[in-house]
This record gives C-alpha cells, structure tokens and sequence, in this order.
C-alpha cells in the first residue's frame, strides 16, 4: 500500500511540473521577470527569516529552516536554502505554504495572497533547468 501511494504520488509531481514548464513558456518574459522579482520580496519578507543563509541561534550555523533542511538533506548535493535549489515544483511549495510541515507554520491566503504565491512558485523554480 505505501509503495502504491509513493508511485502515486511521484506521478503526481511528474503531471505537474510538465503542466508548470508548459504553462510557464507561453509568459512573455518581462512578466516573468516582474513574477519572480514579485516572489523575491515575497520570499524575503515571509520565508528569508527561517529559509535564508543567514547564522542562526548560538549554537546553531544556520537559520532554523535552513538547518533542518541542512539535517534532512545531508549527505546529498541538494541546498539547504530554499532560493538556491533548482528541484522544487510550484505545486509542491503551494501545499507547503498553505498547509506547514513540522514546525513550519501554514500561511493564510490573508497573509499570502494566491498572486503572491503564484509569484513566490516563480521566484524558487527559476533555477530549475526545466524553467521557461
């Protein structure tokens, strides 16, 4: 059954970031720019303070997010800080933000509006090698 729902759910995540590379290649590229420009601020003034490079806590050598991503992704090659990594999938952020995982909280559409997470999606897939 578990291996049955993983399959699943990895089908899920091919679906939609072919849907997201299709649908982001039809963007002029000024808008694009102004989206990801839009996310950057979006990023910065919500997410940059747990998810950034900076130091955290005495003790700690890096913000609370990005020491937990650092902890979750040792031994691999994948970023600790969100904005440097080139593997997330819009709908993927868009549940984590909605919803939070673990310590990290979920964030209303008062706080962060769909636009704004729209934007957000944009601003940490630009590195993906699939973006438009």
């Amino acid at each position: 059954m578990k291996r049955r729902r993983k399959h699943g759910c990895l089908a899920a995540v091919a679906v939609a970031a072919a849907a997201y590379a299709a649908a982001g290649r039809g963007q002029a590229p000024d808008a694009r720019m102004a989206e990801i420009e839009q996310g950057r601020q979006v990023y910065e003034y919500w997410c940059g303070t747990c998810h950034g490079p900076g130091l955290g806590l005495p003790g700690f050598g890096a913000l609370p997010g990005t020491h937990q991503l650092r902890l979750k992704y040792r031994g691999t090659d994948i970023p600790a800080v969100l904005d440097e990594r080139a593997d997330l999938v819009p709908e993927f952020i868009k549940v984590v933000v909605r919803q939070g995982v673990s310590f990290m909280p979920q964030f209303r559409k008062t706080e962060i509006s769909d636009t704004e997470l729209d934007a957000l999606a944009a601003y940490l897939t630009r590195n993906n090698s699939d973006a438009p």
